[in-house]
């Protein structure tokens, strides 16, 4: 029972990170509005870093000899929410505009990130099943790994045309998948492996796709050299972030 103990204190902690962009609200709307996009650039970074620094190459490392499996993933992922928002941009945009509605790419995330969740929660129950300390360690760097993406979410979410509550809300909701996939890998055990190593590749492409085709064109209207500056800065650094994650573990 300790390890359930221990499991769902720490999915819990890790959902609740999702809350941090409660932070900007005493910031007035204007002032978000302006550090709004150079946050979109931040959370471009950590998008790029999480792909193509942890989850492709835990992807080819869990597979092994499968690792061929990987690029087919990672390409499936990409088609997975192409088809996704192409479906959202049809129900909610059919009148050829979006007035009124968030931008489609804000489901995107949504459902991007609640894979990435249910991952979490898999990976840190898992840990628990070894060793409790190997659990702790593990759940300290998820917790590391989640606050710079989160609040890359938070901003992301933000621009996409949600109002501050309703991004928190949201974001939330999602993080909550940590937990189902916590509790589904102690029922399970290890017949969830295969489920879960599937949706690291398929996360990544997510990932990639949400990243390169939803958020980088957000970026084009600044077009003044300072700006792009900073933009490249900021993305720099949601890149580093996610680098530094990797020697923290």
């Amino acid at each position: 029972m300790h390890i359930w103990a221990y499991t769902l204190a720490s999915v819990i902690l890790v959902s609740l990170i999702s809350l941090i962009g409660v932070l900007t609200m005493a910031l007035k709307r204007e002032t978000l509005n302006k550090i709004l996009l150079f946050f979109v650039c931040f959370a471009v970074g950590a998008l790029f870093g999480d792909a193509f620094i942890h989850l492709i190459p835990e992807s080819f490392s869990k597979f092994g000899n499968d690792s061929l499996k990987v690029p087919f993933l990672i390409l499936a992922g990409i088609m997975i929410f192409f088809i996704l928002e192409k479906s959202i941009r049809w129900r909610t945009c059919n009148a050829d505009h979006c007035a009124g509605h968030p931008k489609p790419f804000v489901i995107i995330i949504l459902t991007g990130d609640t894979f990435h969740n249910f991952i979490d929660g898999m990976v840190i129950a898992a840990s628990y099943m070894v060793d409790t300390k190997l659990g702790l360690v593990t759940s300290f760097a998820v917790i590391l790994h989640e606050i710079p993406h989160e609040i890359g979410d938070f901003a992301a979410l933000i621009h996409g045309g949600l109002s501050i509550k309703k991004a928190l809300l949201f974001n939330f909701l999602s993080a909550l998948a940590s937990i189902l996939g916590a509790v589904v890998t102690l029922m399970i055990g290890n017949v969830s492996e295969g489920f879960k190593l599937a949706l690291l590749p398929v996360t990544a492409g997510g990932f990639i796709y949400l990243a390169g085709s939803d958020l980088l064109p957000e970026l084009y209207a600044e077009n003044g050299l300072v700006k792009s500056v900073i933009q490249f800065v900021c993305i720099a650094i949601g890149i580093g972030m996610m680098a530094l994650m990797v020697l923290v573990g």
